[in-house]
């Protein structure tokens, strides 16, 4: 039995105090496990100067259907942008109630888990690192940050895949 200052000390995945089911959006990052990259290939746009194209495999085609069908299933939810990169997720996801929150919200967890178990079922298999990355979107520059991070997103990565190869 391993004593506890053995055990590593992992830091909390969501901000203490914080209400995960107010109003509000939020700035998502979900992995795949071991960072498989199996949700979309990244290319270079077919004409000189054209960004980046994202063309979804078959696994990326059910993740992006059940993320669409996320609204379907909570009212109040909406998902105002996403990326689905070969390994990983980027979405802005907003709760927005109209009345008064009920006391059995779901929390951004527990909508991140419910889609996670959707895709996961429609799959056969299970394809999800376990937790996920949020941040909390404090004004509308913060917004429009992260809506351009989303953009930019698969730039990046050929960016980063090309520095890969050349080494």
């Amino acid at each position: 039995m391993k004593s506890e200052t053995e055990f590593v000390n992992r830091k909390a995945n969501r901000l203490p105090e914080f209400d995960y089911a107010q109003n509000g959006v939020y700035f998502l990052t979900i992995c795949t496990q071991n960072r498989a990259q199996v949700l979309s290939f990244v290319s270079v746009g077919a004409a000189s100067g054209r960004r980046p194209q994202v063309q979804l495999s078959e696994i990326g085609s059910i993740v992006e259907q059940t993320l669409t069908e996320i609204p379907l299933h909570y009212s109040h939810v909406s998902v105002d942008h996403y990326v689905i990169m070969p390994d990983h997720v980027h979405l802005l996801l907003r709760l927005e109630r109209k009345s008064r929150r009920p006391l059995a919200a779901p929390t951004v967890s527990h909508i991140v888990n419910q889609w996670k178990g959707a895709v996961t079922r429609r799959l056969g298999k299970a394809i999800w690192q376990k937790g996920f990355y949020d941040h909390i979107v404090r004004d509308v520059y913060d917004y429009q940050v992260r809506w351009q991070y989303i953009e930019e997103n698969p730039e990046r990565w050929l960016q980063k895949q090309n520095n890969i190869e050349r080494t």
